[in-house]
């Protein structure tokens, strides 16, 4: 079952991965960012936003280790956190911002426990 959810989290990190490499003006929109009068904003999102999700889910399928799967995770608390402290900070969107963070926080929860004791 383990195996399965870790994939399955895998899968899901390159799901949104290629919506920003693919898509990256509807997820930028998605996210309330707003072009200006470059495209740079669009290589960011091919890059930060796509590429590093889907390249990082890729290796992880790949390695198919529990310490990649950890450290999946741990990019997941990475964001989960950023995304808090935006909340007490930044005054986003609540209720956007609170689904995206709960989403990586339970993918950062599920990927570090589970993987914890076998990584060792």
């Amino acid at each position: 079952m383990i195996a399965i959810l870790n994939a399955l989290a895998a899968l899901l990190t390159i799901g949104f991965g290629l919506f920003g490499f693919l898509a990256p003006a509807h997820t930028a929109q998605a996210l309330d960012l707003a072009p200006t009068n470059s495209t740079m904003g669009l290589s960011e999102m091919r890059a930060s936003v796509g590429g590093l999700f889907v390249i990082t889910g890729l290796a992880v399928l790949w390695l198919n280790n529990p310490v990649a799967y950890m450290m999946l995770g741990v990019v997941y608390a990475g964001a989960a956190l950023g995304r808090f402290v935006s909340v007490a900070l930044d005054n986003p969107p609540l209720l956007k911002a609170l689904t995206f963070g709960g989403i990586e926080l339970v993918l950062a929860l599920w990927l570090i426990l589970a993987n914890m004791n076998k990584a060792t």
